[in-house]
């Protein structure tokens, strides 16, 4: 059941905040895709977020 739940809670992060993401497009648009999933992953306090989660899981 705790793994279901972390599953809801990352969905619901992506949703809320990464679907839309101004920081994103601009990262796509200025330096590619490569670079902005770095941004997302490395710098973003969102993406630090979904990494604890994976964490979890794992």
């Amino acid at each position: 059941m705790q793994r279901k739940k972390i599953i809801i809670e990352v969905t619901e992060l992506i949703d809320t905040y990464c679907t839309d993401c101004f920081l994103k497009a601009h990262h796509i648009k200025e330096h590619g895709k490569k670079q902005a999933l770095s941004f997302c992953i490395k710098e973003c306090t969102v993406g630090e977020k979904i990494q604890s989660y994976g964490k979890k899981l794992s």
